[in-house]
């Protein structure tokens, strides 16, 4: 059985500037809208031309990645199980920082505890792990099966096929269209 964890084409937003603190809830907006302004290579569609089972992510920049990958939206099973974690932000603020630094701000208070308008991380920890749940659920039934997913979803879903006995690569890159693959050979 074969899972292969694929991160999506880069997104047609780019968070990038600077930004108020009462900004960023309309740039995650944005961003949660937006499709792909990429390709794929054509060694990514190689890839994962043999899997049976496409699950994905129901935010457009993962269902449009996809579909560029070439598989009809009848073949992809979407799902908010998949999505992005949410980086938490603040309602109001005057504080003026470049986006780049807002996003490691808040991811730190994220591991911190700081939920505000998002998901906590705990929560993210029990929906990665339910979603490697029904990844293993999928696998058994049709052997290999491709997420078209997000970075920071996709490498806690990683650890957890680890932790469930299943062979792959600790470390995930985190560029644009790229995968890992985890497979799960049963005790003889």
């Amino acid at each position: 059985m074969k899972i292969t964890l694929l991160r999506h084409g880069q997104p047609d937003f780019k968070l990038a500037g600077y930004a108020k603190a009462a900004d960023l809830a309309s740039m995650a907006s944005a961003y949660d809208r937006a499709g792909i302004a990429d390709s794929p290579p054509p060694e990514v569609i190689q890839a994962v031309s043999d899997h049976q089972r496409i699950c994905c992510s129901d935010l457009r920049r993962a269902t449009e990645s996809a579909q560029a990958l070439g598989f009809s939206v009848s073949q992809v099973q979407t799902s908010r199980l998949f999505r992005e974690t949410a980086i938490p932000h603040f309602d109001r603020g005057a504080v003026y920082l470049p986006v780049s630094v807002w996003l490691v701000l808040l991811r730190a208070f994220w591991f911190a505890g700081f939920s505000k308008n998002g998901e906590s991380f705990q929560a993210m920890k029990l929906r990665a792990s339910a979603a490697s749940d029904r990844l293993m659920v999928l696998a058994s039934e049709y052997q290999n099966v491709l997420l078209v997913g997000h970075g920071f979803l996709n490498r806690y879903i990683a650890v957890n096929l680890l932790q469930a006995g299943w062979s792959g690569p600790r470390a995930i890159n985190q560029k644009y269209w790229s995968y890992a693959s985890y497979e799960y050979l049963p005790a003889r």
